[in-house]
């Protein structure tokens, strides 16, 4: 928040202090309100710049900031020294500049970077899936914070193409498809093909049954150490090395399932409103992990195990031997992340590289990052795993071997469908000729929003019914705030645009609740910079949902088209554009549109 009288004290306490004054950075937040004042400045804060007990700090803070004329009031409560402003001081600093509001959430160019942001990478065997939806909404959003804030970035996605995941799907339909396209039975290539792997998890299972039946000792072993003892496991390892050496009967195969999956994910993501700078294929980029770890067993960082493999000895950072290429020459997940990193770098020149991925592959990047680290790669300090929890439905956790996820597309459509009757509930008899485009809108909202109200690294439970809801913390209360906002500008042209030049006077606005909504508008800037720095976009969500309330507790309080003279009427319209303002570019850094109507 920038404050006259802050940045005026970070000053004197710099020279006071023979400090650089760039070094001092003082963060006031907003005071409790139980206390009846407007900011905080935190003393034990200060303590990194100034060697001072936090309380005497606090002190010569309140000091000085009695003699400020934007102070009304200060107050020191052991470290914390709490401040009135005036009401000069308070508007003048918070919302009398439109363009200060937005120009405050963009950091120094000096702090600016190159940063390539990976998300998504869904495997080409069947459709996303919600887990998927919160990947994807949360590597857009970040992707958006970032950029918003001042970075250079690059979106890119890499796809799963490739590996005996796929293969499963291939043998399945070789087996049960009966050569029959997406087109034959009316379905998005990406579900056709989802198909194809339920029937192989199946069979697979069947057969796993069958084994154990016939040889009791093999119930101890999992189901993937199992997994070549079956008759279609087998198969499908078969597969993928005939793949690997470009069996051309393979590939026709590969090549025309992989289609109409990538196809189907082309009409999610526009669904969705997501693109990708950069899209990668793990077809393109394995042979280079290979080519990689092969160059580096030359060079002794890799070494190769008694059967065969190539492996490389992570012991002496503690973590575990890893193997990187089987015996039979085929590779693992790793060496393509090996392969991918390095051709991502070589394409886009990043200061930093971050990677989207749900929690359970935390040991995978620590993996990977500590390979990247002992083979020099020059970004290699400057690799960040954002892990995220697992999403549940209310009826449960989903599992999509057994074919009981919730597909994106059906999620989406039921959404709309909820956001359908949500509207026509609030417009009666009067139907909206855009009720669809609402509706999408809405219901995509309401789910992105959702999503990322909550901490990534948490498991949630996403309930789709609460999430529509118009009132509470929700998305779609949040799109209604705007589109208010919009409906009460409307009817301001209408019956009072000749009162449009009339002068605005912020001392008019004397309640606390105009005050409020002011104190957080001055906030959003560092919202936006303290949701990028902690890559947490439920930060900014959830500021978007405290500022609604304050507008809703503003509007409910005080007059706007009735108020008792032009000038307040022009100052209360200008407090609420300058809501809407922050509400339109706030949602939208988090991937969501904006309604005038709902």
């Amino acid at each position: 928040m920038n404050f006259k009288c802050i940045t005026n004290l970070e000053s004197y306490l710099a020279s006071e202090h023979n400090v650089d004054r760039d070094l001092v950075e003082i963060v006031p937040e907003l005071c409790p309100r139980d206390q009846g004042m407007d900011l905080t400045v935190n003393c034990y804060r200060l303590t990194k710049f100034f060697n001072l007990n936090p309380v005497e700090l606090a002190k010569k803070v309140t000091n000085y900031l009695v003699l400020d004329t934007d102070i009304e009031a200060v107050e020191c409560v052991k470290a914390f020294v709490n401040m009135t402003l005036t009401a000069d001081s308070l508007y003048r600093d918070t919302i009398a500049k439109e363009r200060t509001i937005l120009d405050n959430g963009i950091i120094p160019p000096e702090e600016q970077k190159k940063i390539l942001i990976e998300y998504s990478a869904p495997n080409t065997n069947k459709p996303q899936h919600l887990g998927h939806i919160r990947n994807n909404v949360l590597g857009n959003a970040l992707c958006s914070l970032f950029s918003r804030i001042g970075h250079n970035v690059a979106a890119v996605n890499l796809i799963n193409d490739r590996g005996v995941h796929i293969c499963k799907s291939m043998i399945a339909y070789q087996r049960f498809g009966e050569n029959q396209s997406p087109l034959d039975v009316n379905k998005k290539g990406d579900h056709f093909v989802g198909e194809f792997y339920i029937k192989f998890e199946s069979e697979f299972r069947k057969q796993l049954e069958s084994i154990r039946n016939e040889d009791s000792t093999l119930n101890e072993k999992s189901n993937q150490e199992l997994f070549l003892y079956t008759e279609i496991g087998r198969a499908a390892q078969e597969l993928l090395v005939a793949w690997e050496q470009g069996d051309e009967a393979v590939m026709s195969l590969w090549k025309l399932m992989n289609g109409w999956v990538l196809n189907g994910f082309d009409q999610t993501y526009q669904r969705m409103g997501i693109t990708f700078d950069q899209i990668y294929y793990e077809s393109d980029t394995y042979n280079l992990g290979k080519k990689i770890v092969l160059e580096e067993l030359e060079n002794k960082l890799f070494n190769l195990t008694e059967d065969g493999a190539v492996e490389i000895d992570l012991t002496d950072i503690g973590l575990d031997r890893k193997v990187v290429l089987r015996k039979d020459g085929t590779t693992v997940y790793i060496t393509q992340d090996i392969g991918t990193t390095f051709q991502k770098y070589a394409d886009h020149n990043p200061d930093q590289m971050l990677w989207i991925v749900g929690d359970e592959q935390i040991y995978h990047f620590k993996v990977l990052f500590a390979i990247l680290r002992k083979m020099q790669l020059a970004c290699s300090n400057e690799l960040t795993h954002i892990p995220y929890g697992m999403v549940n439905l209310p009826g449960g956790r989903m599992k999509s071997r057994e074919g009981t996820v919730v597909d994106a597309d059906n999620l989406f459509d039921e959404m709309a469908e909820l956001a359908r009757a949500a509207t026509l509930d609030r417009c009666g008899s009067s139907i909206p000729e855009n009720i669809d485009e609402r509706a999408e809108t809405i219901g995509m909202g309401a789910v992105k929003f959702m999503l990322l109200k909550v901490n990534a690294k948490t498991t949630m439970t996403f309930d789709p019914e609460a999430s529509i809801k118009f009132e509470g913390d929700t998305g779609p209360y949040v799109q209604y705030a705007y589109a208010r906002i919009a409906s009460i500008l409307r009817k301001f042209e209408n019956q009072h645009g000749d009162e449009a030049n009339a002068a605005i006077d912020w001392k008019k606005l004397s309640s606390k609740e105009e005050k409020f909504v002011a104190l957080q508008c001055a906030r959003y800037g560092d919202i936006l910079k303290k949701s990028a720095y902690d890559c947490d976009p439920a930060y900014l969500t959830n500021y978007l949902l405290e500022l609604t309330k304050d507008f809703n507790r503003f509007y409910k309080n005080n007059s706007v088209l009735s108020a008792k003279n032009t000038c307040l009427k022009i100052t209360r319209l200008e407090l609420c554009k300058r809501v809407q303002l922050i509400l339109k570019d706030g949602l939208s850094v988090l991937g969501i549109e904006t309604l005038k109507a709902m």
